[in-house]
């Protein structure tokens, strides 16, 4: 099936890594140009040159602190015209409520919850004047299976498919869609330290991070890929796709009412 994605212009955030990297390259193997942002500058240009050889499309990057009100404001003014979003950069640290300093807290918010809110906020403003434009959100099973060892996950994270659910509630008014996912565990640089953060906290000891993420007792005996979650996202934002707005799809392999 054809996407439809052709020369689109797609902006992913936290796209140097994980689920990021794999959702713009999903997209540019579908002949989308993307600009790819997140902190550093030298990893953004290792995951530019991969793209650049897997597909004959343009690939921009931009350096940015998105924790910074400024810096969403300064990548907006540089590429104000993107026909998707995708909203993805944050890092919610694992913890219990007395393991996360509230300045932690506060930082992970700023860049996970009021991030994706402020950039939705400043891109949804230009996709209602041109009356087209996507944003996808990609939060997290933290927001629905809520628990004590993630919990400030669970509060951003709840925070985000709310807000998610609203905004794209209003904007099929002026032809814009806004949608999210919700990933269950993925194997990524950011779950291994998660789980090294629970194997301390269970075990003692971090370097036994491999068993406390025991995959045997996941949905089909394994952990899900970034590029599952990828391939979900590029086809959702297909225009066969255009009726769906204001939901956020959990994929976790039905793991959440498994008992």
């Amino acid at each position: 099936m054809d996407l439809g994605l052709t020369n689109k212009t797609v902006l992913v955030t936290g796209a140097s890594k994980g689920i990021g990297k794999a959702v713009a390259k999903a997209f540019a193997q579908e002949g989308a140009n993307v600009v790819l942002v997140s902190r550093t500058q030298s990893t953004l240009d290792e995951a530019a040159a991969e793209i650049s050889k897997l597909a004959n499309v343009r690939v921009e990057t931009e350096a940015a602190d998105l924790s910074q009100i400024e810096e969403r404001e300064r990548v907006f003014a540089a590429h104000p015209d993107v026909d998707i979003l995708v909203n993805n950069a944050g890092a919610i640290p694992a913890g219990s409520i007395h393991d996360i300093p509230i300045r932690t807290w506060m930082e992970a918010w700023q860049l996970k919850v009021f991030g994706y809110m402020h950039m939705s906020q400043l891109y949804v403003g230009k996709m209602k004047e041109r009356k087209a434009g996507t944003i996808v959100n990609i939060v997290g099973m933290g927001g629905r299976t809520f628990r004590p060892n993630y919990i400030c996950g669970a509060g951003g994270n709840a925070a985000v498919i709310g807000f998610t659910n609203a905004l794209g509630a209003e904007t099929p008014k002026y032809n814009v869609r806004v949608f999210g996912i919700n990933p269950a565990a993925t194997m990524t640089d950011r779950i291994i330290t998660m789980s090294k953060v629970h194997a301390k906290e269970k075990f003692g000891d971090e370097s036994r991070w491999e068993e406390f993420l025991d995959q045997s007792k996941m949905p089909f005996g394994r952990i899900k890929k970034p590029e599952e979650v990828a391939a979900l996202a590029t086809m959702l934002c297909a225009p066969q796709v255009h009726y769906l707005s204001g939901t956020v799809i959990d994929m976790d392999g039905g793991s959440q009412w498994a008992g």
